[in-house]
């Protein structure tokens, strides 16, 4: 079929290359220059096939009051007089229940699985240079309330196979001997998960692409859809910037912006987007360097080591539609990297970015075929699109006929 791909974040270019790796003749388009520009671009660089626990949770519940009146919290809610955002709310305070999130987790782990096998099949058969490293993860518990939460969560993903230890703080300082510079950090233990891995998402989808056009595959860049034009029942193009663009199916996975894109059709996609902000900074000419991905729990913040370079990830923000980077959250971050890891990085001039990740109230992407019409949703995986990435396009692509 000719399939219409719309958006170029990582979930866009997986599903474009996935569809023409199975013989379909792909248009991928997207508003901006290229691939990969916008709440793909820098975040926090984790493949997290094992930690994907929904942040709707009785825990973030009970400590949401908290989180929401500290001027300082990681997680701000900035009110609107949008309906969107208290539907999603409600939605949210809903799907914060233990069985919805065990429920949750499951989802998300058995797609993070398949998303494992399916990248690791691509990099077999592709030339990829994005930074892939199997460097394992270490998630810090800053209370030994936190560690006994993280333990009840290793307990019940260990039955759903995933394969994680719970370390004491000396065995922390083992798995990653970096974090032996800042001994006085507040930490009662963390949980170790040896095969999580990272990856730079923007080098990610240019290699993507570069695969996608090697498979005949068309792109088109700077071109933004506005509306669709029907034939009945059915959608049979695409109105854009740059005229229409005709197809046999279209797929939806412009990140935040496909909310107000699926309106278009009648659609309501409860997805809403979360803020959040990274920092890229050089290391230190002959430091030693971390190798593994660290996950502060207390500052919820992120630390990935690429390369040369430290990626730092951080924040949540329910209703901040701006990609402006306040002061202050540059402040924190570079504070966060200052402390942790003293003397590592070179922190005069920091890389920053701020993100709009599109979320649904239970973390779980949606990812199919809407009701019967030639229209496809790959949309609303939150913080985890660069996990999710492959294993929500093969799921995607396996609902796809090969005809139209």
């Amino acid at each position: 079929m000719k399939v219409c791909v719309i958006g170029a974040g990582v979930i866009g270019c997986a599903t474009a290359y996935e569809l023409t790796r199975r013989g379909h003749d792909v248009h991928l388009l997207d508003s901006e220059r290229g691939p990969g520009l916008g709440t793909s671009y820098a975040n926090g660089a984790q493949l997290s096939y094992s930690y994907v626990e929904p942040f709707a949770s009785p825990a973030t519940l009970r400590g949401l009051p908290k989180m929401l009146l500290s001027r300082g919290s990681a997680v701000r809610f900035h009110p609107r007089w949008d309906w969107r955002q208290w539907a999603w709310g409600l939605q949210f305070l809903r799907a914060c229940s233990a069985r919805q999130s065990l429920q949750g987790t499951a989802q998300l782990l058995q797609m993070a699985q398949a998303s494992r096998a399916m990248l690791e099949q691509w990099m077999r058969e592709e030339r990829w240079s994005f930074g892939f490293e199997e460097n394992g993860k270490l998630v810090l518990c800053p209370t030994p309330e936190s560690l006994r939460l993280q333990e009840r969560q290793v307990a019940l993903q260990a039955a759903m196979g995933c394969r994680q230890e719970v370390l004491s703080v000396r065995e922390c300082l083992e798995k990653e001997p970096a974090l032996q510079s800042a001994p006085g950090l507040p930490w009662a233990g963390g949980v170790w998960t040896r095969d999580e891995c990272i990856g730079d998402p923007h080098r990610l989808c240019g290699d993507m692409v570069a695969s996608l056009q090697k498979w005949g595959g068309q792109v088109s860049w700077g071109v933004r859809a506005t509306s669709f034009r029907r034939h009945g029942e059915r959608v049979a193009a695409v109105v854009t910037s740059e005229g229409e663009i005709a197809a046999d199916a279209f797929v939806m996975a412009a990140g935040p912006r496909v909310v107000a894109l699926a309106a278009k059709l009648g659609i309501y996609l409860p997805v809403y987007p979360i803020k959040g902000y990274s920092i890229t900074v050089p290391f230190r000419p002959g430091v030693h360097r971390p190798r593994a991905s660290v996950t502060d729990l207390g500052r919820k913040t992120v630390f990935a080591p690429l390369g040369d370079q430290l990626r730092v990830a951080a924040m949540a923000e329910v209703g901040a539609t701006g990609l402006d980077v306040p002061p202050d959250r540059v402040r924190t971050m570079v504070d966060a990297v200052a402390q942790t890891y003293p003397g590592l990085c070179d922190l005069e001039a920091p890389a920053v970015w701020a993100g709009l990740r599109p979320a649904t109230p239970t973390s779980v992407p949606i990812v199919g075929r809407w009701r019967g019409s030639n229209v496809y949703l790959n949309v609303g995986h939150g913080a985890l699109g660069l996990t999710l990435a492959a294993g929500s396009a093969v799921a995607l692509s396996r609902q796809m006929p090969q005809a139209a």
